[in-house]
């Protein structure tokens, strides 16, 4: 739930909780998900705490609390490492026995751990880029498709076309996407890419506007066909007509 609020919140926009234990599992938490809603120039205000980012005050509330979290976890790593130099003088060695002699039902153990832990980290993002993959692939080169859904990400939340195809990978071999989504692309003629790109955008949200899609692509770095850098809406009108044309859309 915090996941989608978060993804939709926009710049002015404030998130209000009664309590901030309603909000953060802990301080660390909480510092991090007001400095994900700073980046999207939105504001953060608890009710009952003295915390609302929007004011000074509030603003000064978060750097104490800031402060505080920073020496905890400062003395959190001080008492972990006097622990573990107790206890080898003592002769323990901490960590898995199973890991630690290779046992083959503790590997796959942890194995099998990590991949649940990757598995339920992709779901919290996976209308980011599901949507996409399957509709565009293969008709469309990675290359492009990776660019479809980075364009309305923040940079800090931008995929890498490795990432995106293990996670690909990963959701085929548990059924969540056909394995044709990893086929290779058709070859396309350079004039039918931006109809395509265009169409792609269109497709993923029909009521999108015109100046929503000339923004979209100024944040891909898309050129216009004429090797311009900033798009008109005039000339997304007819790269939309040519991708109906050409049954793109």
């Amino acid at each position: 739930m915090l996941a989608r609020v978060l993804e939709k919140i926009s710049k002015g926009d404030t998130l209000v909780v009664v309590r901030i234990d309603r909000l953060a599992r802990s301080l660390s938490h909480l510092l991090e998900v007001i400095e994900r809603l700073e980046a999207k120039g939105a504001f953060f205000r608890s009710l009952h705490d003295p915390i609302d980012t929007a004011s000074p005050q509030g603003k000064f509330t978060l750097q104490v609390l800031g402060a505080a979290a920073e020496f905890e976890r400062a003395l959190i790593r001080e008492r972990t490492k006097a622990g573990l130099a107790s206890a080898r003088a003592k002769g323990r060695v901490g960590g898995n026995p199973g890991l630690r002699t290779k046992d083959p039902a503790a590997l796959r153990k942890v194995r099998l751990a990590r991949q649940d832990g990757y598995m339920e980290r992709l779901n919290e993002s996976a209308q980011e880029w599901v949507p996409h993959v399957r509709r565009l692939r293969p008709d469309m080169a990675w290359e492009d498709v990776l660019r479809i859904i980075n364009g309305p990400l923040p940079h800090g939340r931008h995929w890498t076309q490795s990432r995106l195809l293990r996670a690909v990978k990963a959701y085929v071999r548990d059924g969540f996407l056909p394995a044709e989504v990893l086929g290779r692309a058709g070859r396309r003629e350079t004039d039918d890419r931006l109809p395509a790109i265009v169409a792609a955008i269109k497709g993923a949200d029909p009521e999108i506007t015109l100046q929503a899609i000339c923004d979209r692509l100024e944040s891909m770095r898309e050129r216009t066909p004429r090797g311009r850098t900033s798009w008109q809406p005039s000339s997304v009108r007819m790269l939309l007509e040519r991708a109906e044309k050409l049954g793109l859309l």
